[in-house]
Order: structure tokens, then sequence, then C-alpha cells
């Protein structure tokens, strides 16, 4: 049985949790909100029409725009009310409830299914269940094709310190190509409280 995540837990706390997740956003938009920066990032990476996999995808916020700008999205949760919200605002993409942990995506034969891109935005990593990021970690390292890269960013402030996440990473065979302080990519600062990394998978 898979472990309670921290968003999970919450939930449970308050199970308003998702539809404020919701509203907040929504009022966002309507305010005129940049709320594109993730996708902006991941797109400036990609050919036109690249496989993309939103880890943690909620409302499909961040994977929408990407399918918008004409890439083939997945996007996975366990959060059913996020999800179902994804659905019905970008109905071209496909929306799955998976756990990231024990994420196997398979394709039409039954191959693990890879992409050019997997993306984890909004502090996914941070709100992974306690113990379980390098589960995560490996789980999103399996579905990178040959020169697929991870792109993740997270508070550092969240529990989740940097020097737990660069040992997760290098024990699921992952490699740092580029940290910033931000999705504007600002330089990185290790004493900061956010870090967007660029990731590939270790070359044989």
């Amino acid at each position: 049985m898979s472990k309670e995540t921290l968003w999970e837990k919450q939930s449970r706390t308050n199970p308003k949790q998702a539809q404020d997740y919701i509203e907040r956003f929504a009022q966002l938009r309507a305010e005129g909100a940049d709320l594109h920066g993730e996708a902006r990032f991941v797109d400036a990476l990609l050919p036109r029409g690249a496989r993309v996999l939103d880890a943690g995808c909620g409302t499909g916020r961040v994977g929408g725009e990407l399918a918008a700008r004409s890439h083939a999205v997945t996007g996975v949760d366990l959060d059913g009310e996020l999800l179902a919200q994804a659905r019905k605002d970008f109905p071209g993409s496909r929306w799955e409830h998976c756990d990231l942990a024990t994420l196997r995506l398979r394709d039409a034969d039954g191959n693990p299914e890879l992409f050019d891109v997997v993306v984890a935005a909004g502090n996914v990593l941070a709100f992974a269940a306690p113990g379980s990021t390098g589960a995560v970690l490996r789980s999103l390292a399996g579905h990178l094709a040959g020169n697929g890269r991870l792109v993740v960013g997270f508070s550092l402030r969240k529990g989740y310190a940097l020097g737990d996440f660069e040992r997760d990473a290098a024990a699921a065979g992952l490699v740092f190509t580029a940290r910033f302080s931000g999705w504007d990519m600002h330089d990185f600062d290790a004493d900061g409280d956010f870090i967007v990394a660029l990731l590939h998978g270790a070359k044989p």
C-alpha cells in the first residue's frame, strides 16, 4: 500500500483543500496573473509536438498550456478532484490517476511509456509522502526517453532539503544540467528558498 502523501494528509484535515486550490487559481487567472512561467520554461526546451509528462499535474495548469503550445501531454496526479478539473478544462489531453512513487505508464505494446520531458512543478516533490522522494525520482527517471530531461521546481523551505534532493537524484541515476532560483532562470542561490532544476539520465 502506498504511503500517504502530504497533500492527502492535508486533504483529510481540510476536505476543501482541492476546491480552495481550484478557486485560488481561477481568481488569479481572472485577475490577469501570469500563470505560465513553468510552461514557458519547459516549452523552450522542446521541439514542436514533443511528448510531455506533467507529474503531479493538479488541475492541468502547466500541462494544459503546453498542450496549447502543440505538445502531446499526459498528466498524472493522485487527487481525483483536481484531475476532474483538468479533464474539464483541457479535454484534448490525457489525465491519469496515478501515484508518482509507483508510476508505471505503458504504451500500446506494453513497454514503458517514455517522454521527451517530465515536469514536476508546483512543489510536487515537497508534497510527496515522507521518505518517498527517492522512489518518485526513480519513477520519473524511468519515463525519460534517451535524450529526455526532467524539470522540477519546489520550495526549499517545505521540508525537502537541497542535500536530500541531490542524493535522491544521484541514486535515481539523474545528473544535474542546470539549476535556477525560479522559473525566470535567475542564477541559483543555495541559500535561497526555491530551486528549479534541469536533469537528465546518466549516460552509460
